[in-house]
Parts: structure tokens; C-alpha cells; sequence
């Protein structure tokens, strides 16, 4: 996934099917200067962690 499209889906106020590693997650917000994001899984808010948004998929 791009950075923009990370955002796109941060911002919106409908909830996107995206994963991490298999996992489904939730975008807190995204660096699209560092091409990252801030996630964490849909059921544990506590995990947050920061990522590359080349390795989140949309489905």
C-alpha cells in the first residue's frame, strides 16, 4: 500500500479491511514523509506499534 492511500483509509470515517502481517488492523495515522504508520490490531488498541505501509494490505 502506498503512503496515501494509508491516509486516505486513516481519515475515513469507514472502516477498512486492511492486515499486517495477517492481522487485521486498525491506522492510527500515517508519516507519509517517513512512509510509515502507526497501527495497531482491530482488538488490541494497547499494541500499538509503528510500520512501513508497504507491508499493510487492503482487501
Amino acid at each position: 500500500m502506498d503512503a496515501r492511500r494509508a491516509r486516505d483509509i486513516a481519515s475515513s470515517p469507514i472502516m477498512a479491511n486492511v492486515t499486517y502481517n495477517g492481522t487485521r488492523i486498525y491506522i492510527e495515522n500515517v508519516n507519509e514523509n517517513k512512509g510509515t504508520a502507526d497501527i495497531h490490531p482491530i482488538n488490541q488498541p494497547e499494541s500499538k506499534q509503528e510500520v512501513s505501509v508497504d507491508n499493510l494490505i487492503e482487501h
